[in-house]
């Protein structure tokens, strides 16, 4: 192993875990795009350091970005991580903020084939869908199959989704992120997707980066999981579209 390529690879990481681009024509980094894809041995190095942190690279736009792999606890959140970083104070209020982000992904996709990647997404737009896709799974829990984990985990984010009021009073004249209502919940999550560059807020519309893009093309690919099935479960024969 040549040293000077494991100075190049280690360069690549360590720019990338602190945030800095990487990018084809960067003016700082853009030498580091060059090694890592003309360089086969920097190439394999950058990925034997990654595999053994849990990390994933994904390359979008001529950019690098890498990404915490399941269950990183060094690198990616716990749940008690998330609950103090987001202010909130249940497990079950968690995991409906997940279900939001898990619906703003699907509004930037549709299949392998056809990324629908349009320009930006309104919190009034993901209110309306996570309310319907809740109502919706409620009504039909039988048809999924569901073991009685699955089950119950529906019947809680859906039970406390119901029992917020779309807005609250303090919300009337401008919205604020918080746990008591709908959309105070979808502000605050919207806010910690914010927080990590995945989106860019203006006039209250959000429009993914590339980070965010490069994210959730990768994601659908490696990770669809029992959620993508039961939100995406195709209509069986002879039954009702409406």
């Amino acid at each position: 192993m040549d040293s000077r390529n494991l100075e190049k690879a280690l360069d690549i990481y360590s720019k990338l875990i602190v945030g800095e681009e990487i990018k084809k024509g960067h003016k700082e980094n853009g030498h580091l795009y060059d090694e890592y894809f003309q360089n086969a041995e920097v190439y394999e190095i950058t990925g034997m350091i990654l595999k053994k942190l849990n990390l994933t690279m994904y390359e979008y736009q001529d950019a690098l970005f890498i990404t915490a792999g399941e269950g990183n606890h060094v690198f990616g959140y716990t749940n008690e991580e998330l609950k103090r970083m987001m202010g909130l104070r249940y497990n079950k209020e968690l995991y409906l903020c997940y279900f939001i982000m898990y619906h703003v992904l699907l509004s930037f996709y549709n299949d392998s084939a056809a990324y629908q990647f349009q320009e930006f997404i309104r919190l009034e737009t993901v209110l309306d869908e996570v309310s319907k896709s809740l109502t919706g799974i409620l009504k039909e829990l039988s048809i999924y199959n569901m073991n009685e984990v699955e089950e119950n985990s529906f019947k809680t984010i859906a039970l406390l989704w119901d029992e917020l009021p779309a807005m609250s009073g303090e919300d009337r004249d401008r919205l604020r992120a918080s746990r008591s209502s709908r959309a105070g919940l979808c502000k605050l999550t919207f806010n910690f997707l914010l927080s990590q560059d995945l989106f860019i807020e203006v006039e209250e519309r959000y429009y993914p980066t590339d980070r965010f893009k490069a994210l959730v093309e990768n994601y659908f690919e490696e990770y669809r999981g029992r959620l993508y099935e039961v939100l995406n479960r195709p209509l069986a024969s002879g039954e009702d579209k409406e």
